[in-house]
């Protein structure tokens, strides 16, 4: 069994001139080939050092939170994790189309399914491996939820002839789930903000990394 675990950082907001907008927005697979047992014991020892006074208030790990010392301790626990891969794209936004722009939701599903192409592309995963993909909930609409599954599987499977399994969850349900938003933390800022200090701490366990739109 394979696993990604997807997350993204900043937002798709295109105003730049409004404060907090991203000026880069970026979408992260973690990947796992094989038991996701140890990512999730990563996290679960790296909440567990957390003072008993945060533990009470936290009930997950997140990247923005938490104090320098978590974030390294956690991202040197998942490189050294044999399984892990890491995929990433990220969006200079000023470059974006004016169509894609009105359309975040057909965006979003786009740059998801180039990642997930490039799985196969590249054949990370052999094509008869059961596979699935657990995204971080960003969205409280069904809807748009169902679409992301459906427009994601019919991809996999018309282009690959594989079937993908796809689910979304959060990352209380899904402990994973806080191990990619690190790394999705990590490389974003790196683009945002200039900062290379966490990114260099997973940067071996990284596969491919590339602008779109650059």
């Amino acid at each position: 069994m394979a696993y990604i675990f997807l997350d993204e950082s900043g937002d798709l907001g295109f105003n730049l001139k409004k404060k907090g907008t991203s000026s880069v927005f970026v979408v992260t697979f973690l990947f796992i080939d094989g038991s996701k047992r140890s990512v999730e014991k990563a996290v679960s020892k790296t909440h567990a050092e957390l003072s008993r006074k945060i533990k009470r208030r936290v009930g997950v790990l997140h990247a923005t939170n938490e104090k320098p010392i978590t974030r390294q301790r956690l991202l040197k626990r998942l490189v050294e994790n044999d399984d892990c891969s890491v995929m990433t794209i990220y969006l200079n936004k000023k470059k974006v189309f004016t169509k894609l722009q009105d359309e975040k939701q057909v965006l979003y599903n786009y740059v998801t399914n180039i990642l997930l192409d490039r799985i196969y592309t590249r054949k990370i995963v052999s094509s008869d491996k059961d596979m699935e993909l657990i995204a971080s909930r960003r969205e409280t609409n069904k809807f748009l939820n169902d679409n992301f599954k459906e427009y994601l599987s019919r991809k996999v499977k018309g282009i690959h002839n594989c079937k993908l399994k796809v689910t979304i969850k959060t990352p209380h349900e899904e402990k994973c789930l806080q191990a990619v938003d690190f790394v999705s933390w990590s490389i974003f800022r790196k683009y945002e903000g200039g900062d290379d200090s966490y990114y260099n701490l997973i940067k071996k366990i990284i596969i491919e990394e590339n602008p779109l739109f650059p």
